[in-house]
């Protein structure tokens, strides 16, 4: 396990020493694991230094992942004499309910119309050689929708202010 955590130290120009100690034990407790992945079994599965709180402190800190992962591609995977080409594909998961962060109506061609669900993006770089896939970043797509097109109105109803082409009561 140690060997993997070494191949972490080209973060360090990156990230701060608590964030890299921090995803150190995080990394160490996700290859240890057994059952579902959560922050609550994050915490149990590490050593010293992994409580609950800690584990909360590094999910909510915003790490350039684009970066890291093309910092660790560039120093480990790279190599000079293969050819590598970039992929890029969006993918919609189908999702039910109301409150999820970023569920909207997106096409699937799978289904061949839109459905509900949330759409995501990867960014992949390719190695010809190999034929492997390594991703670079993948990003939720939130649709906004107050961009959206507005959709037609029934035409408004011409009111006459004119009291004189009124009916008379009575």
């Amino acid at each position: 396990m140690p060997e993997i955590i070494a191949l972490f130290t080209v973060f360090a120009p990156h990230l701060s020493t608590a964030t890299l100690r921090h995803f150190s034990i995080v990394v160490f407790a996700l290859l240890a694991m057994t059952g579902r992945v959560t922050m609550l079994n994050i915490s149990r599965w590490t050593p010293k230094g992994g409580s609950y709180r800690t584990i909360q402190r590094f999910f909510n800190i915003d790490i350039p992942w684009g970066t890291l992962f093309w910092i660790f591609f560039r120093s480990h995977l790279l190599d000079p004499e293969s050819e590598y080409f970039f992929s890029a594909d969006e993918t919609v998961k189908s999702k039910s309910g109301k409150n999820t962060y970023g569920l909207s109506r997106f096409f699937s061609s799978l289904y061949g119309k839109t459905i509900p669900g949330m759409s995501f993006l990867g960014v992949s770089i390719v190695s010809v050689k190999k034929r492997d896939s390594y991703p670079m970043l993948i990003e939720q797509i939130v649709r906004d929708d107050t961009s959206s097109e507005p959709t037609p109105s029934a035409p408004k109803q011409q009111v006459c202010d004119n009291t004189d082409l009124k009916r008379p009561r009575g």
